[in-house]
Order: C-alpha cells, then sequence, then structure tokens
C-alpha cells in the first residue's frame, strides 16, 4: 500500500490531491446533470453534441497558448484564478436552473464560458505536479493517483448525482459542484512552495508557439502519441454525450441509470489508475497503450448493441478501465521525457489532442447519431479505435528507437542503472 501511496510524501502533492478529490465529485456531478438537463430541454442528439463541443472547443484554440503563459507564469496563480473562475460559472448554472430561467443558449454559452477556463486550467494541472512533488522517481505515481483520483471521483459523482436529480433536480447538483471548489482553492493556498526562478524568454510568444510545435512535431514519438490520442478522443471518447440517449432511450432508464452507466466506467478507470500506480517503471508503456486502446473500441462495440443493462454496465466497465490505461500511459510518457523548459507546451499539445479534438468528436457524433442512430454512431467509433491501435502497433519498433536513447539518460533502462 505504500508502494502505490508514494507520491503522498510530497505534503504539498497531499493538499492538492485532498482538495481535487473534493472538487472533481462536483465536477462529475455537473457533467452528469447538464447532459440530462440538455436532453430534457431539447430531446436532440445534435444540441447533446453542440454543448459538448461548445465545452471543449476552446481547448483546440487556446491550448497552444495557454502553454507559453504555464511555462512562463506561477502554476499555482494560475491554478487558484481558474478554480475560482470555474466556481463562478457553477454557481451561476446552479442560480438560472434553480430559479427555472435557464435555456439551452445559456448553458451553451455557460459551456463556452467553462471551456475557456479549462483551456488555461488543464496544461497548468499537468505540469503543476511537477512542482510539487519532491522526490522525482515519484513522478508517474503522482500522475497514476491523479487519474486514480479524476476517476474515483468519476465513479462517485454521477452515483450521487442520480440520487441527487431524483430528489432535488439538477440545479442542485450544480449548486454542490460550485461549493465545492473551496476544497481545491483551500489547498492551493495552503501549499508552501520553494520559490522558482522562472526563465524570461528573450523571444516572442509567437517565437515560442513555434519552439513548441516543432519540439511536438519533429521528434516522431510526440507526433506519433498525439494522432493516436487525437483519433481517440475524436472516435472513442464521444460516447458520452450520447450516454443519455442509451440510458433514457435504449436501456429504459431515467437518470439514476445514466449515473449508474457514468459509475461503472469510473470504477474500470479507478482500478486502471490504481494499476499504473503499482508499476516502478513506463518501460512497456507502448504495449500497454496498444492493446488497452483494441480493448476500449472492442468494449465500445458491444455497448452500442446491448439491450440488457448488465452488459452495458459491464462494456462501461471495460471501455472506462482502458480509456485511462491509454490517457494516463501517454500522459505519464510525455511528462518523463519531455525536456523541463518544454514541458508546458508540450502538455497543451497534449491537452489541445485530448481535449481540443474532443468538441468535434462531439459534435459529429451528435449530428451522426441524429442520422443513423446512436448505437452505430458507437459501432463506427470503437472500430476507428481499433484500426487507429493496430496502425500505432506497427509504428512502435521504430519508435522505440528514437525512445531508449532518453531512458537511458534518465536512467530507466536495466543497463543503464
Amino acid at each position: 500500500m505504500t508502494n502505490l501511496l508514494r507520491a503522498l510524501e510530497s505534503r504539498n502533492y497531499r493538499l492538492f490531491f485532498g482538495g481535487q478529490c473534493i472538487s472533481l465529485i462536483g465536477t462529475w456531478m455537473t457533467q452528469v446533470a447538464a447532459v440530462w438537463l440538455v436532453y430534457q430541454l431539447t430531446n436532440s442528439a445534435l444540441l447533446l453534441g453542440i454543448v459538448g463541443f461548445s465545452s471543449q472547443i476552446p481547448n483546440f484554440f487556446v491550448t497552444p497558448f495557454s502553454g507559453i503563459l504555464v511555462d512562463r507564469w506561477s502554476r499555482r496563480n494560475i491554478l487558484i484564478t481558474t478554480q475560482v473562475l470555474s466556481m463562478v460559472q457553477s454557481l451561476a448554472l446552479a442560480a438560472l436552473t434553480l430559479t427555472k430561467l435557464i435555456t439551452i443558449e445559456q448553458l451553451i454559452l455557460l459551456s463556452l464560458f467553462q471551456g475557456l477556463i479549462n483551456a488555461f486550467d488543464a496544461p497548468a494541472r499537468q505540469v503543476f505536479v511537477n512542482d510539487i512533488i519532491e522526490n522525482p522517481s515519484h513522478l508517474g505515481n503522482a500522475i497514476a493517483l491523479n487519474s486514480s483520483m479524476f476517476n474515483g471521483a468519476r465513479l462517485v459523482g454521477p452515483a450521487i448525482a442520480g440520487l441527487v436529480i431524483a430528489g432535488f433536480g439538477v440545479g442542485a447538483c450544480f449548486l454542490i459542484d460550485g461549493l465545492s471548489y473551496i476544497a481545491v482553492i483551500a489547498g492551493l493556498l495552503a501549499m508552501q512552495l520553494k520559490r522558482k526562478t522562472l526563465e524570461i524568454p528573450q523571444t516572442n510568444p509567437w517565437e515560442r508557439l513555434k519552439e513548441g510545435f516543432l519540439y511536438a512535431y519533429n521528434f516522431p514519438p510526440f507526433r506519433a502519441i498525439f494522432l493516436l490520442l487525437g483519433l481517440f478522443s475524436f472516435a472513442g471518447m464521444s460516447y458520452s454525450v450520447l450516454i443519455p440517449i442509451f440510458a433514457e432511450n435504449i436501456l429504459k432508464g431515467n437518470a439514476q441509470t445514466l449515473g449508474y452507466l457514468m459509475s461503472a466506467s469510473g470504477i474500470g478507470a479507478l482500478i486502471a489508475g490504481i494499476y499504473l500506480s503499482s508499476r516502478q517503471t513506463i518501460l512497456g508503456l507502448g504495449k500497454i497503450i496498444v492493446g488497452s486502446l483494441i480493448l476500449f473500441g472492442i468494449s465500445l462495440m458491444i455497448f452500442s448493441q446491448s439491450r440488457q443493462l448488465w452488459l452495458s454496465l459491464l462494456m462501461m466497465f471495460i471501455s472506462g478501465f482502458n480509456g485511462i490505461l491509454t490517457v494516463a500511459s501517454i500522459n505519464t510518457i510525455l511528462q518523463t521525457i519531455s525536456e523541463p523548459s518544454k514541458r508546458g507546451r508540450l502538455m497543451s499539445f497534449y491537452t489541445m489532442s485530448f481535449l481540443g479534438v474532443l468538441p468535434f468528436g462531439n459534435l459529429a457524433a451528435g449530428a451522426l447519431a441524429n442520422r443513423i442512430s446512436a448505437p452505430y454512431t458507437l459501432l463506427l467509433g470503437g472500430l476507428i479505435c481499433i484500426l487507429g491501435a493496430l496502425m500505432f502497433r506497427q509504428q512502435l519498433p521504430t519508435l522505440r528507437k528514437y525512445m531508449r536513447p532518453l531512458y537511458a539518460q534518465l536512467g530507466l533502462l536495466p543497463e543503464a542503472s
């Protein structure tokens, strides 16, 4: 158990971890409440996709520039600002919903505002882990614990949301989410960070953006990983905006059914995070990425055709497990081998490839589900994920030739040790 939680030896990481555990439960409650509210207001798969698109599209356009700021500014100050703004957004959403003034247009605008906040929050959060981990060898464990934390909340949040929606309505979920940000803001303020002298670059922002892009593009492993992550986000992760259709129309359930499906995915993801926390090395993560993405695609295809709740829950569990294995493994590789001076910009491209591509997938999934139905849309998405994993597998031998010198330099190879 000590080995699984070794990153918690750092006091600052404990504060970060504890605050995020509370806040993320509220965030997942809002995720479930928002998609349920959209479907209840409109009964439209296309508008589910549009709301999903508006909440994520800023990540595509803004994160390359936010990565420049993350490399130059105090990451803690960035995170405090984003958390305060997120609290304001959630409380505004709660006020409009509880007073029954909410419209689909307001929901889209507030989703867009939250997406803009996340475009600064996500890369800062990724790099901030490096700032608060005292022992560099604990970085991989901290990233895996972050995944466990995120997906533990993904397990608890939707289950609570289903009960809260049934008992008090969706507005109560938004209110709880708004108040939950107090925990993470308090944790950030309580941290004792060593003063760091941040490099003041002599180049202008456009040159630094170009430098970061060339750094990511010219190194074949980075390029291949970002392409795979973008494909996974576009074709695979967009299933989440269609879940209300499966919960109500296909499985003949309600908001609690939606909560169960999201929680099943969260259980799988939580177990995957625990597994990654127990790993001592990043060696072998390439094979894990390939295998997990193939299994994710298969589970998504089976879920799309399931008409039994137990089978749908099982497939959500498997997809959650393998989805987080894919994303967290990629995150660990990128943060481990990237140059510290360029890590913020690299992780902004990670955010753009994952969260920035997601809105296009959400929009395509909503439009396609309107045309060919939600089950066939997910069937196609699962197939694309499998084909992408097989293409990445073919590149692995070549990519290892580029990675091994970096692993040796970091002392990660047995012979180097």
